[in-house]
């Protein structure tokens, strides 16, 4: 199963109604005070090539939105339910100029230059053209608009006379900067948390191979850019990141379906649906997590099981009912009443100017309205009151910008905002008055929620994560709630996920994978390919005396200095120290002939020293047999060293002394045997030979043989220690995280003193060959079952019977 993100999705194609309603329509009622409106009636704009050879024509708007109209028939509710409150604003009544912007930014312009036409425009140095400084502004603040497209280009206008302006759904992070849009203001949370939701999500499901899809406008890919920061931060890859249009072309969709299509990550809704790829699942912005637009029957093999985000829905008392009695004769301030009575009930009402244009061009006409239809009796978008998030919205943008007038019109002269804490002449009330007020508002709504803008001039607000399942009932889409994301949470608490709530793909509960590679298990790690992203990789075994306890380990841990790694590199546990035991056939054995060596000896040495005057005993060179007997002795007892566990001074002892005994046992055969030889060679014996040859020489070549022995065990038993003190500071300065390593080695050590640890620590011991003066280490390991063995696992130690390495001391 492959994954795919959409962070903004726009529906091409369908037929499109061309309306000479739109560029003149307008909702409007007069009030003490106006506030302007902007709202998506239509979805677009027909597209026309303008020739100049004419003067052009103003574009027409098409395909109605039946969510569009319901957002502004929330606006005028609450303005209604205001001017009908006897606490709010009880003097004044609010009056509005509500227009189509038709989804486009030229539309959106066209109405707000009448918001602006009669403002007090001396900011921008136009007064010596225009006697307008007398005017209060015509329209006091403006509630939209809703794509972030149109309400940043309604942004730039309205923030140079500083009218207060309130997007109900434009979620942009670049409309955060107060330096550009020093009027804007907004009730949606910013693209800021969305991006960051986002990321999480795919986190907590461990996926790291997606394909991004975005708007190719200033929602989108501002939206993206955060999006692409908060995934390289989790290490997770984005394998297409795609920009899309609504002014796209069918070969550049079937394009797109394409590299989506031949993608290893899983709109083009129509089109994939016509594919039928089905392989996909869809992360949705809120842009269109909930549009009845794309949740379609027929789209439901391709999109069921998205996973979406849904603003929190809240509650209007009374707008069910409001929404249901809307008639074309009751609403005459209304101008979109009637367009929109005409596409619910498709047709037309009396003396309606509005003409259909077929596919093949004719002219068509639709049946007469009565006007006395039942609302209820259809299904429409418009009706679906279930779920109020954005026209929740608009609700809240009404009542706070009442709310500031509120806080004007009571304000306490020595306790306002404005220069020395003065209040603001309500008789000459301006835009940015009211702006400043919104800036400081905090007050609590009828459901009682704190409003309160940030110091972005945004507002705080929390996600429903939804999943798109097919309703049991028909074929429909059901936006069912598996989850939230809460932006007031500390790190880590934020996103919480009903994850036996979910179905992907509309019937599966298993959690599909969308990763480059398979997991690594533990006991390896992730290994680097090649001109390939981060998030594919191979897995490589970790080596020997290493270790890795989690999926996906990016480098293999050294066990202790004192452990090895287990057969699958999972843990570590402490090698055991095998020694010659007492005990043992092979410890006893070596006793008895070493101490039967000894007392042999010992039995020679009284012999020659109770007949040491007898010619037979001088003869064979009588004090350097006793110095030889003596080595011998040495030699044997040095031998009992080697058996029993190892203590401290028995590591110190047992090669130096086997050491320097061999050598002056070797030193004195040597010089006897010299001696011999020189006896034999010379004819006639002078007092040179004897003076040369004496007693004394003899003793100060075996001397200086054992004293070379001696200084060879000193040298490197300094060698030992310097080389064991840097391996403790290594040790500390990695957390005592370095290994041993993982190939058998071979060490020339003289002297060794490598035996000696740390007070608490087991001893180890290593097997040695001696070599002349010299002893060589060698590090044997080999595959067995172990006993009362243990784990090391972070700082916990646990026995665990595991195949591990043993480590040999054995003398040879």
């Amino acid at each position: 199963m492959k994954f795919l993100l959409g962070y903004y999705l726009l529906l091409l194609g369908s037929g499109q109604l061309i309306s000479t309603y739109g560029p003149y329509q307008r909702a409007q009622k007069t009030g003490d005070i106006l506030l302007g409106g902007l709202f998506p009636i239509h979805f677009g704009v027909a597209s026309k090539d303008q020739d100049l050879a004419a003067r052009p024509e103003s574009t027409q708007c098409v395909r109605y939105n039946f969510r569009g109209f319901r957002w502004l028939q929330a606006m005028i509710f609450a303005i209604d339910e205001i001017n009908n409150s006897s606490s709010l604003l009880p003097n004044i009544t609010l009056g509005y100029r509500i227009f189509d912007t038709c989804n486009t930014v030229s539309k959106a312009l066209e109405a707000t230059l009448s918001f602006v036409a009669q403002n007090k425009i001396d900011s921008i140095n136009l007064d010596e053209f225009c006697n307008c400084t007398d005017h209060i502004p015509s329209t006091i603040a403006v509630v939209g608009a809703s794509g972030s497209a149109v309400s940043t280009a309604v942004a730039n206008l309205l923030s140079l006379f500083y009218i207060p302006q309130i997007s109900y759904a434009s979620s942009s992070r670049l409309l955060s900067n107060k330096n550009q849009y020093k009027s804007f203001m907004r009730t949606i949370p910013t693209d800021e948390y969305q991006a960051t939701a986002m990321a999480d999500i795919i986190a907590y499901f461990q996926w790291n191979w997606v394909i991004a899809v975005a708007s190719d406008d200033e929602y989108g890919r501002p939206g993206i850019e955060k999006f692409e920061k908060e995934m390289e931060e989790r290490d997770i890859c984005i394998h297409l990141n795609e920009f899309i249009s609504q002014y796209y072309e069918d070969h550049e969709i079937q394009a797109l379906v394409d590299r989506i299509e031949n993608s290893t990550a899983k709109p083009l809704i129509e089109e994939m649906a016509r594919r039928n790829i089905t392989d996909r699942i869809w992360l949705a912005s809120e842009a269109w997590a909930s549009s009845s637009l794309i949740a379609k029957p027929e789209y439901l093999d391709v999109m069921a099981g998205t996973i979406g985000f849904a603003l929190r829905p809240g509650h209007i008392p009374g707008f069910k009912e409001f929404l249901q009695q809307v008639r074309p004769e009751k609403f005459s301030h209304n101008e979109f009443i009637r367009e929109f009575w005409e596409e619910t009930f498709n047709c037309y009402l009396e003396d309606s100017l509005r003409m259909q244009e077929s596919e093949n061009g004719t002219r068509s006409s639709r049946p007469l309205c009565s006007g006395d239809e039942d609302i209820a009796s259809v299904e429409t978008p418009y009706l679906d009151y279930t779920h109020l998030r954005i026209s929740y919205n608009v609700y809240v943008a009404v009542y706070s910008i009442a709310q500031a007038l509120q806080d004007i019109l009571t304000c306490t002269p020595g306790r306002g905002l404005f220069a020395n804490n003065s209040c603001v002449d309500t008789k000459a009330m301006e835009a940015w008055q009211v702006l400043k007020q919104l800036r400081h508002l905090d007050y609590i709504d009828s459901i009682g929620e704190t409003v309160h803008f940030d110091e972005n001039a945004d507002m705080w607000g929390n996600y429903t994560i939804i999943n798109w399942h097919r309703s049991k009932e028909d074929t429909s889409v059901v936006f069912e709630e598996v989850g939230y994301y809460n932006m007031h949470l500390r790190k880590g608490a934020k996103l919480y996920i009903d994850r036996a709530k979910i179905l992907w793909n509309g019937h599966s509960t298993e959690v599909p994978f969308s990763n480059c590679s398979e997991d690594c298990d533990p006991g390896t790690r992730k290994g680097i390919i090649d001109s390939e992203p981060t998030c594919c990789f191979e897995c490589t075994e970790c080596s020997d005396g290493e270790y890795s306890t989690h999926k996906d380990a990016s480098v293999c841990t050294k066990c202790p200095n004192i452990s090895w790694s287990n057969g699958n590199h999972t843990s570590c546990f402490l090698k055991e120290i095998e020694f010659l035991s007492w005990t043992e056939p092979f410890g006893i054995a070596l006793t008895i002939f070493a101490v039967l060596g000894v007392v042999l000896t010992a039995f020679v040495m009284g012999v020659f020293v109770r007949f040491r005057n007898t010619p037979i005993v001088k003869a064979t060179n009588r004090e350097l047999s006793y110095l030889l007997l003596f080595s011998l002795v040495c030699c044997f007892s040095s031998s009992l060293i080697f058996i029993g566990e190892p203590q401290d001074w028995t590591c110190r002892v047992r090669q130096p002394a086997f050491g320097i005994s061999f050598v002056l046992c070797i030193s004195c055969v040597l010089v006897k045997t010299n001696r011999v030889l020189l006896v034999f060679e010379a004819k006639v014996p002078t007092s040179l030979h004897r003076k040369w040859w004496g007693l004394n020489l003899q003793f100060l070549l075996v001397f200086l043989c054992t004293f070379v022995q001696v200084m060879i065990c000193v040298v490197a038993a300094k060698a030992t220690l310097k080389h064991n003190t840097a391996s403790r500071k290594r040790s500390g300065s990695t957390g005592g995280s370095s290994a041993s390593s993982p190939s058998s080695s071979i060490s020339l050590k003289t002297n060794g003193n490598d035996c000696e640890l740390s007070a608490g620590q087991p001893r180890i011991h290593r097997p040695r060959v001696s070599f002349g003066s010299g002893t060589v280490t060698l590090s044997l390991s080999f595959d067995e079952s172990r006993r009362n063995s243990v784990i090391f696992q972070g700082s916990h130690i646990e026995p665990a019977p595991s195949e591990g390495r043993r480590t040999m001391a054995t003398q040879r």
